[in-house]
């Protein structure tokens, strides 16, 4: 059901909306002219960093992040993960090719050099492989969610690997850093989970009050050449990411109450009695 606003919230939603697109009418030119010039453009960086706070995250880095030849494997909870990681690290990100067709979103996660994936298109996985590897020839960072959805904070699904196949044999230099987002007491009101819409979960974020921390740990990097295949990369980047998150939450991960479906989710049979958000 669409969240329905109180006028006090209408007008933080609208002030918010307001600076976003005065961050991107002052951004986006200076990227192009970067461009231009053939230098390499912060901007995109500048953009998302400044994005991100807009949107009430206060996020503070924990750890060092690698800069160039990483594939950073992380837990995803919201939109705001994108904005956030992108202004910590400068990381471009795998996403889904509906993403590249969306109005303006899409055009602005091609500036910060996106490369797309057809989830669906099992028979397309070789040239989206290439598409991955080209991409760290470039000596970018590129952010991957595998669990392929969004949860609450609390839990942690099973990490899907096809897209780690970049990694079969892994490219000469090329580390893997996995990052742990924790959004603190606020995870279960940002997380984007249930029968909720994008639209409606970005209006009711950007007409929350106040901000919310957002700890963006990154975690010890590794060798991928040290856990050979894809699945035993997996498997380590999450025991990692888990390791992390239970000590932040101070107690053990609970199972996830959705169940994946192709659109939004439905409750799991398990959760079926408790009450829905």
């Amino acid at each position: 059901m669409p969240t329905r606003l109180t006028a006090i919230e209408q007008l933080r939603l609208w002030s918010r909306v307001a600076l976003l697109l005065l961050a991107v009418l002052s951004h986006v030119p200076m990227h192009y002219l970067w461009r231009l010039l053939r230098l390499p453009s912060p901007w995109p960086r500048w953009f998302l960093g400044r994005a991100a706070w807009i949107a009430g995250a206060r996020v503070s880095k924990i750890g060092v992040p690698l800069r160039r030849d990483v594939f950073y494997v992380s837990n995803h909870l919201s939109w705001i993960d994108i904005l956030a990681l992108g202004g910590a690290s400068g990381t471009a990100f795998v996403a889904k090719a509906e993403i590249g067709a969306a109005p303006v979103v899409g055009w602005l996660a091609g500036l910060n050099r996106t490369v797309y994936v057809k989830r669906e298109n099992r028979l397309g996985v070789a040239d989206q492989i290439n598409q991955l590897r080209d991409a760290l020839a470039d000596n970018w960072a590129i952010t991957i969610f595998p669990e392929g959805t969004t949860t609450d904070g609390k839990s942690l699904l099973p990490f899907k690997t096809p897209m780690l196949r970049v990694l079969e044999p892994p490219p000469p230099g090329v580390m893997v850093q996995p990052v742990l987002l924790d959004y603190g007491a606020a995870a279960e009101e940002i997380g984007w989970i249930g029968q909720e819409r994008g639209l409606n979960n970005a209006k009711r974020i950007l007409a929350r009050k106040g901000g919310f921390a957002l700890r963006v740990h990154f975690l010890e990097p590794f060798f991928p050449a040290d856990f050979p295949g894809r699945k035993a990369i997996a498997a380590e980047s999450r025991r990692r990411i888990e390791a992390a998150l239970v000590e932040a939450l101070g107690h053990p991960l609970r199972p996830f109450r959705y169940a994946e479906e192709a659109i939004g989710y439905k409750p799991t049979a398990a959760s079926k009695s408790q009450p829905s958000r």
